[in-house]
Formats: C-alpha cells, structure tokens, sequence
C-alpha cells in the first residue's frame, strides 16, 4: 500500500497578524511547518509527502523541504485551503491508495494519531482524527442584536474534527474536484461529504492542538519546552600558503596570490567544520574517514567531505544546529567573500543561513599565520537529536 501525505500551509496567516505566515513561525527545535512535515516524513506508513506552499515561498523554500528521506514535492498554495489541497493532489502519485490531508498548524500530531487514520481510510474509504465534546452544546440564534439559546444539541451526536484526514484516493479525488466546482468547505471531509461519501470518526487527541491565536503559540512553545542543541564539537585546520594552489574557502574561490597546500583541496573552513561535526557525533576526525593517503581525495572538493560528515552525523541519530566558523588569515581581505561562504556552507550542511557564522581574523603579524606564511580556521558545531518513529 502507497500512501502519501498532503501538508495544508499554503496560507499567509493574515488573521493571526504576525509578519511572517503562521505556519513558519518557531516553537521549541523548529517551525510549525517543519514539525509537521517531520511527522509524516519519519511515519513508517507515510511513503512521500507533498507541501503546499505560499506561491512566494517555493523559489527559495525552507532547507528541510530541500532534501528528505521520502519523495517529498513542493506546489503552490491557492487563494483557499482547498485550493491549496487540490494543487497537492495533483501533484502526488497516480499509485497512492491511502492520502491523508493534515494542516501545518498542527504541529504535535502523533504518530498513533496518523497510523489509526490511515488504518480507517483502508477499511471506510475516508476517515477523520476528531475529539469527543464534553461540555453542553448550544445552538444559538441572533435576535435583537442579541445571542439567545435557539436548542440543546445533544453532545453525543458532536464531533470537533482535526486532522489529519485520510481518503482513500479516489473518495479524495471526487472531493477534491466538487471543491473547483464552486462548492465551499473548510476541509476535504465536508467535500467528501457532498460528493456521497460517508466518513468514519476515529478517536483524535486533546494534544493535537491547532495553533490559531498568539496565546495558542505561546502555549504551544511552553510545551514544546527550551531549545537545546544536544552536543557541540570543535575543529581547527592549518594549511602552507604556497604559489600556483587555488585558495579555496568554503568551497568559494577567492582571489589571492597563494593558495592553501594539501592533499585535497586544502579548504580549511570545509575542513575544520567536518571535524567539528565529526567531534559533535563522537565520529572521530576527518583523517580517520578522508586519510591522505587515499588517492579518491586526491585534489577533491572539501564541500563534498563535509556532506559526507552531515550525513553521517544523520546516520548516528543527529542534525546539524548552527556552525560557527572564524578563519585567520593575513592576506588577501576576506570581507567581500564572507555572504558567499556562509551560503556555501548552509547549501552543505543543509540548514538556514541564519544558522551559520563565518568571521575573519588576521594573527597581528604573529608566528606563521601572521607572517603570510599559512591559513587556519576554527569551528564549532551544534549537533541536536534528531526525531524519529
């Protein structure tokens, strides 16, 4: 069974009144989006996840929707939510059976939650996560200007509905298609309603909390406690300056008379951040994993060692936080070049650019570095745990 997860947050959160949308607002280790897509990218019944997102934000998405362990697509959003979802649903796989559909706002949905909604969309065809209301319900009626009680619902006949929402694939599709029909809902049960479709209830959680109003996301980030990094590692690499070698910086050519002596390339920000990924894992150094005496580093790219040490540390249960790198060279100037290493760097290690710290230091015309004579680099590296079912 091929089952594919569609993530709602194509919107802009206008009526939450925060300058960036909703969804990429933090809480704790991460965004309510990321948390989300997390979830279902680490589900062992999710096989592929589709986001759709605001249309502004797909030229330059978020690095954790860059790469993934699952086949993960990025569409564009639409003016509605339904929209949204039914861009998504064109654009996942022909061969999915089971499709979910859960909203970014959701950031701690559990994995219990999404496995009992796919089993339900297997047996019923469509399934929704939703919560028992306790309290006495009241319908009410506007009169005068004034709320007055019209009747007593009995509560045993009302559901508060969450997501996600499971469908098998052509339930979604009927649904999906009666919503660019002119029919308006503010989910795909209510459309799949319409078109004919019954929808089973499964038992949601009290925990699976949508994020709405400011006080919601603070209470949100209280649950989702501090953020910490989990483990930190050190690196330092020092190379001769000789004529004739590129010097190469973070995997950035920078103009300059010398360039750095070494087996490889000779990056030292490249290497001195691999070491301090490798020290944050307990993964021992980069001589260990790219000995020079190896003829495949031969002149390499150190970008490439780097990505080796990044999925490393994911193999050994972590990902990288934030790396902070200063490099201590007399000449030439490094100041024109800093934008384009940091970038460099985040493309490498896949995280933010806000995350990454690059500085440059002379050493005052002291010992070799200060005599022109080589270039080192310093590095420390924030590892946090990652999550996973």
């Amino acid at each position: 069974m091929y089952v594919t997860a569609i993530i709602a947050a194509g919107g802009r959160g206008v009526r939450f009144g925060a300058e960036r949308p909703k969804q990429l607002l933090t809480i704790g280790r991460g965004t309510l989006l990321e948390r989300s897509v997390e979830a279902f990218l680490a589900h062992r019944s999710i096989d592929a996840v589709v986001v759709a997102l605001p249309p502004e934000l797909l030229a330059a998405p978020p690095p954790y929707l860059r790469s993934a362990t699952k086949p993960l697509r990025l569409v564009a959003g639409g003016t509605r939510r339904q929209d949204s979802v039914y861009n998504a649903f064109q654009a996942t796989d022909q061969g999915s059976d089971v499709i979910l559909v859960h909203d970014a706002a959701r950031p701690f949905v559990s994995p219990d939650l999404i496995g009992r909604t796919i089993g339900a969309a297997v047996a019923h065809g469509a399934a929704i996560a939703a919560l028992e209301v306790n309290d006495t319900v009241k319908r009410v009626n506007e009169v005068n200007g004034e709320r007055v009680i019209a009747e007593t619902i009995p509560r045993n006949t009302i559901v508060l509905a969450q997501t996600p929402q499971a469908f098998r694939r052509e339930v979604l599709a009927a649904a999906v298609a009666l919503g660019q029909t002119g029919s308006e809902a503010t989910d795909e049960a209510a459309l799949a309603e319409r078109a004919g479709y019954p929808v089973h209830v499964v038992a949601g959680e009290s925990g699976n909390v949508k994020i709405t109003t400011a006080q919601d996301l603070e209470e949100a980030r209280r649950r989702a406690g501090p953020v910490t990094t989990g483990r930190a590692g050190v690196g330092y690499d020092l190379h001769r300056l000789v004529a004739g070698r590129q010097l190469i910086l973070g995997g950035v050519a920078v103009p300059a008379e010398r360039g750095a002596l070494g087996h490889s390339d000779a990056d030292v920000i490249c290497h001195a951040v691999t070491d301090a990924i490798l020290g944050a894992g307990s993964l021992g150094d980069i001589g260990l994993h790219f000995p020079d005496s190896d003829p495949r580093w031969k002149d390499a790219s150190s970008v490439g060692m780097l990505r080796h040490a990044v999925r490393l540390a994911a193999d050994g249960g972590f990902d990288v936080e934030n790396i902070d790198v200063t490099v201590v060279l007399e000449s030439p100037r490094l100041r024109a070049y800093i934008e384009a290493i940091r970038a460099s760097l985040a493309a490498a290690v896949e995280i933010d650019l806000g995350r990454i710290s690059v500085k440059a230091k002379t050493n005052e015309g002291v010992d070799a570095v200060g005599r022109g004579e080589a270039i080192a680099a310093h590095a420390i590296a924030m590892l946090r745990p990652r999550t996973s079912v």
